[in-house]
């Protein structure tokens, strides 16, 4: 069994495909299997699969119900006692990042770990560093991080959460702030959370949720309200706008 199953998910996105595989590839650590989820694409993403399948443990290749759903798939083929979801077009932070985390797993064999996350964009073609997470956006990252810190919404970028498998839930299939959602749960059950020094992504920004920003709103209310209930969660929204509005005029 590998220490840590790292599952990309992707769908027409040959354009940025090839630069997480290659993030993976590069990586001086071993202890990790590789698993790619591809939801049927049409264009040039199975030629990329296909050119690195020696570096790539398990792949598949068939229609889903969107994201979350390609998600539960890579989850429930995923052996390693952590998993790590690194989505095409987000990478591992440097070649270092994965040793890194393997030597911590070996020292403390946490529930989960997690860190900041380098924000990055896409320029004519190239990767431009934008910011850490922490800093180009109001959510500050806690160094002792609870369940309760996602009052507000998500505390830490989901490339930059590593849970055990054990504790890991499905996704919701149908709700853009699934991931939100899986995280709290994943800290409900943790015992042990650990935060880590070093960076383990940089993060394609412009995903999903943005492409569909008032539904995601929305299924973030829902999420928020599930658990912290109805009451909380109206005020803790008032909160999150005035901390929006305090940290656009910055």
């Amino acid at each position: 069994m590998p220490t840590i199953s790292i599952i990309t998910i992707t769908y027409n996105a040959e354009r940025f495909l090839e630069r997480t595989i290659q993030s993976i590839v590069a990586q001086q650590g071993t202890d990790f299997e590789y698993i790619v989820i591809d939801g049927a694409s049409t264009d040039g993403t199975l030629d990329i699969i296909r050119r690195y399948k020696q570096h790539i443990t398990t792949w598949i290749s068939e229609r889903d119900q969107g994201l979350y759903d390609a998600m539960n798939k890579g989850l429930h083929r995923a052996k390693g006692q952590y998993v790590w979801f690194m989505n095409a077009g987000d990478e591992l932070h440097d070649a270092q990042t994965l040793p890194n985390l393997l030597k911590r797993i070996a020292a403390s064999s946490a529930d989960v770990y997690y860190s900041d996350a380098l924000f990055v964009r896409e320029e004519n073609g190239k990767v431009v560093p934008v910011g850490l997470r922490s800093q180009v956006t109001p959510h500050t990252l806690p160094k002792h991080l609870t369940w309760q810190d996602m009052a507000l919404g998500m505390k830490v970028c989901h490339q930059a959460f590593v849970p055990k498998r054990s504790i890991a839930p499905d996704y919701l299939v149908n709700n853009l702030s699934a991931d939100l959602d899986w995280e709290i749960r994943c800290l409900k059950a943790a015992q042990t959370v650990e935060y880590l020094p070093f960076l383990l992504c940089n993060y394609l920004t412009g995903g999903l949720s943005v492409q569909q920003h008032r539904r995601s709103l929305t299924d973030r209310f829902k999420i928020l309200v599930t658990h912290f209930g109805l009451l909380t969660t109206i005020r803790n929204h008032i909160r999150i706008v005035v901390r929006a509005r305090r940290f656009n005029k910055q």
